[in-house]
C-alpha cells in the first residue's frame, strides 16, 4: 500500500458518465480517493452517503472526492443516481489503479479465500503527495475522521 508523503500514483479511467478523468485533473486540488469493494452494497452505499452528506463542507474545504471499485461504468451510474451521489466513482475495470495503490489484496470470508478491494481511502494533497491515509476503512464515523485531517492539512483545524 503506498504510504505517506509519497506520491501518489497517477490514473486515468472512465467515470460514471463515462468520462477519461484523471488524478491530474485535480491539481491544486486536495483529493479524497476512496478505494470501496462493490457498488449497493450496505457498507459501500453507508460510505458513499456519507461522502454525500459532507460534500459541501468537503467542497468548502476546497476538496474533491473519487471513489474507485472495479465495477462497470454503468454500474456506477445505476448506483451515482439511486443515492444522488454528486463525485465522481471511477470503474477500475482493469485493476491497474486499486494495484498501484496497493489495495487488491487477498480476503477470506467463510474460510475460503479470492481477491478483492480493502477498503481504503488516500488524503492527497495538492501537490499530489499522500498526506493521510486510511488503508482498513470502519465505515461508521470514517468521512468525519477524513474531514478533520483534511482540515488539519489545508490550515482550516
Amino acid at each position: 500500500m503506498i504510504e505517506i508523503g509519497h506520491k501518489a500514483p497517477s490514473f486515468s479511467a472512465s467515470n460514471q458518465d463515462g468520462n477519461v478523468v484523471s488524478l491530474s485533473d485535480f491539481q491544486g486540488k486536495p483529493v479524497i480517493l476512496y478505494f470501496y469493494p462493490k457498488d449497493d452494497t450496505p457498507g459501500c452505499t453507508k460510505e458513499a452517503c456519507a461522502f454525500r452528506d459532507a460534500y459541501q463542507e468537503i467542497l468548502d474545504l476546497g476538496a474533491v472526492i473519487v471513489g474507485v471499485s472495479r465495477d462497470t461504468v454503468q454500474k456506477h451510474k445505476k448506483f451515482v443516481d439511486k443515492y444522488n451521489l454528486p463525485f465522481t466513482l471511477i470503474a477500475d475495470e482493469d485493476g491497474s489503479i486499486t494495484e498501484d495503490y496497493g489495495v487488491w489484496v487477498e480476503k477470506s470470508m467463510y474460510g475460503k479465500k479470492y481477491m478483492g478491494i480493502q477498503r481504503a481511502t488516500f488524503l492527497i494533497d495538492d501537490k499530489g503527495i499522500i498526506c493521510d491515509c486510511w488503508p482498513k476503512v470502519s465505515v461508521p464515523n470514517h468521512c468525519d475522521e477524513v474531514i478533520k485531517s483534511l482540515k488539519k492539512h489545508t490550515g482550516t483545524l
